[in-house]
């Protein structure tokens, strides 16, 4: 048996192909369609990953098949952006992504709550079993380890704070601004502490469940607004954050053009950092509109890593450390598996040492 990973992310794909491969699959159905023993996946707004245990080889094209909202015959469509890692390589990236040393804005926390939510789905679906266990279990110690023993998570570490910075750098003072964000979810708290932490005193909450909104709103010190009517909000709010699960644009030129004919020289500032995009990307194109998606905060993010160079440094010999016990302890327990038994039941899982 063998572990591997594959994916894309911010690294090797925009937002517009990520967002193709977002949201259609599941692990059971990746178990089902590939053939994977043991699946798990692992999808945010930056990346697109399938953590899979399996005795045979499982082609990118296969996992990326599995993922696509659109299917494509030609063969040769899906390599390019996608990255594939096996055994000792796959744990070294799974560390990485956990430790939130892999992320577009460094040493960001989101992504080991989101690591934790998609192992819990792959263990209570039965998509994920031993070999996927002890791996993340382990991913999820050296997480705490980094963050423990370093100052990756100094400054603004999330992309929410991020996109507060980049709304700061345009408006400078955000006390006289009205912002409205779309979304009740990890990613829109953050965000919104983020907006009142640099003085927003009009924020607004809106979520398809009420009572979510209420709740984020009461946490932050916002006011909650109906879902029916949040596309009118957009003829008096300055900034515009969206974060929501949607699999089709909320946000349109059609719908936002009759909104705007009141607004004069008054300009909407948008900050998308949903995946895929909640806002059409055509919405850019309107006057007096500036919209920002996910892969726009990438420059912001990359200034704030340089202040955090030196502690990426020491995180990734903690995880180093740690991928070598864990190859070296896994080793150890299948070799003491073998003496005990020269011929395993059929169907029983093992996992050759030089495998991982």
């Amino acid at each position: 048996m063998t572990v591997f990973c594959i994916g894309l992310s911010h690294h090797t794909a925009n937002v517009a192909t990520r967002e193709q491969f977002a949201g259609s699959a599941t692990a059971e159905s990746i178990v089902r369609e590939a053939g994977c023993p043991e699946a798990l996946l692992l999808t945010t707004c930056n990346r697109v990953e399938v953590y899979g245990v399996s005795h045979k080889r499982i082609s990118t094209d296969e996992i990326a098949r599995c993922l696509t909202k659109t299917p494509i015959r030609d063969p040769h469509y899906y390599a390019p952006p996608f990255y594939r890692y096996e055994a000792e390589k796959c744990v070294q990236h799974l560390f990485r992504v956990a430790s939130g040393l892999d992320s577009m804005v460094v040493g960001e926390s989101e992504i080991l709550g989101q690591a934790k939510k998609a192992y819990e789905l792959a263990r209570k679906s039965g998509a994920a079993g031993q070999y996927l266990h002890r791996l993340f279990q382990r991913a999820f110690r050296v997480a705490k380890q980094v963050r423990t023993h370093t100052d990756i998570a100094r400054g603004a570490v999330s992309v929410g704070s991020v996109a507060v910075d980049l709304a700061q750098r345009i408006f400078g003072r955000l006390s006289d601004c009205k912002v409205l964000v779309l979304g009740a979810g990890e990613m829109s708290e953050r965000t919104a502490r983020a907006l009142i932490s640099r003085g927003v005193t009009d924020l607004r909450v809106t979520n398809r469940s009420m009572d979510r909104a209420c709740e984020l709103a009461r946490a932050v010190g916002g006011r909650a607004i109906p879902f029916e009517t949040w596309e009118t909000q957009c003829r008096e709010i300055d900034i515009f954050i969206t974060s929501t699960t949607s699999e089709t644009p909320l946000l349109t030129t059609e719908k936002l053009a009759p909104l705007l004919r009141d607004r004069l020289d008054h300009p909407l500032f948008i900050i998308d950092i949903a995946v895929p995009r909640d806002v059409d990307p055509s919405v850019n194109e309107m006057e007096g509109v500036y919209l920002y998606d996910i892969d726009s905060i990438r420059s912001v993010a990359e200034q704030s890593l340089e202040l955090r160079r030196q502690q990426v440094v020491a995180a990734e010999a903690i995880i180093a450390e740690h991928v070598t016990d864990f190859v070296d302890s896994l080793s150890r327990g299948l070799n003491d598996a073998a003496r005990k038994t020269e011929h395993p039941l059929p169907g029983e899982n093992s996992l050759r040492a030089s495998e991982l």
